[in-house]
């Protein structure tokens, strides 16, 4: 637990993911298209991805990729993340965390 939070607050934006996960490939290009440079860290190439996903889930993350925090914060899965950029609110989430300029 205490590594994701570690790296959960070691960019303004952050992304654990999987690879081969479709939805996962979405909100990183989303992040790419609003101008955002996320941290990364895809659970099925790192050695200890096990490990961060099962703190994943003990944090509420269902399912577990993709889990998205900004400014340290949680954001939640794709369908939070999603239905913020659709309410304006993610775009509002990354300028506050200065993960995008405007």
């Amino acid at each position: 637990m205490e590594r994701v939070n570690e790296l959960a607050k070691s960019k303004a934006a952050v992304i654990f993911a999987k690879s081969t996960d479709c939805m996962c490939h979405s909100i990183k290009t989303l992040f790419y298209d609003l101008g955002a440079s996320p941290a990364v860290y895809e659970l099925d190439s790192d050695p200890s991805g096990r490990e961060l996903e099962c703190a994943l889930q003990k944090l509420g993350c269902k399912p577990t990729v993709p889990a998205v925090f900004i400014g340290g914060r949680f954001v939640g899965s794709a369908k939070d993340v999603l239905a913020a950029h659709l309410t304006g609110s993610l775009k509002e989430m990354l300028i506050a965390a200065k993960a995008i300029w405007f």
